[in-house]
């Protein structure tokens, strides 16, 4: 019997942190349930994560592959602000917007909605990103709450569609610009030749319906 999809994203800790060589948790629920995916590919979830999976789809509840990490206890991001160029790559690696701070300024962990995913490390050109344990020896889903889990899905979609959003107001703008251009192509280009008008008109009508397509 086919999983019900809701049910293995909600035992999965939501951290989103890609470790399971998915873009994100419901990416992983949606390829169990459709795919047959193994359900041993969640470090944070850790065995309890692996044995509320096998509950719900019927799988055998194998151990850890090592090769998406160890269960550990639950770590948080601490920024060494001393050393913090203001780069703002790690605020675009964050899934759930837990680091605050703007170009050229000073950046801090909002602690509270940190999932411990670690994205944000490899992307800091100044290494000084770090992580503590906040969990003492508590692994897994006893340093995870489902509270917390809740909370990180929320954040997570907020900015997902906080993005789009973003993505679709840049997308009319330059539809918008293109249509401009292409509506006046000779106040827009410099002098050329009829073959040389053709070519550039062509490539901005290629320009525009790349753009119409993306607005769907």
């Amino acid at each position: 019997m086919k999983a019900n999809l809701a049910l293995v994203l909600d035992a999965l800790p939501q951290t989103q942190c890609t470790r399971c060589a998915y873009p994100d948790c419901e990416a992983y629920a949606r390829a169990i349930v459709e795919e047959h995916a193994p359900i041993n590919q969640c470090p944070p979830g850790g065995a309890e994560g692996i044995a509320r999976l096998a509950h719900i789809t019927g799988q055998t509840a194998l151990p850890l592959n090592p090769e998406h990490g160890t269960e550990g206890p639950r770590n948080v991001a601490v920024i060494d602000e001393a050393w913090c160029i203001g780069c703002t790559l790690c605020i675009d690696a964050c899934p759930t917007d837990a680091v605050l701070g703007s170009n050229k300024l000073m950046h801090t962990i909002i602690e509270p909605y940190c999932t411990g995913c670690e994205l944000c490390i490899p992307v800091c050109p100044v290494d000084c990103i770090s992580l503590d344990v906040v969990s003492g020896t508590r692994t897994g889903w006893q340093a995870w709450s489902d509270t917390e889990a809740q909370q990180a899905r929320t954040r997570y979609a907020a900015r997902q569609a906080r993005l789009a959003k973003v993505a679709k107001t840049k997308t009319q703008q330059q539809t918008a610009e293109l249509q401009d251009k292409l509506s006046d192509l000779g106040a827009h280009t410099k002098p050329t030749d009829d073959a040389g008008m053709a070519r550039k008109k062509a490539i901005i009508e290629a320009a525009l319906a790349r753009a119409r397509a993306r607005q769907g």
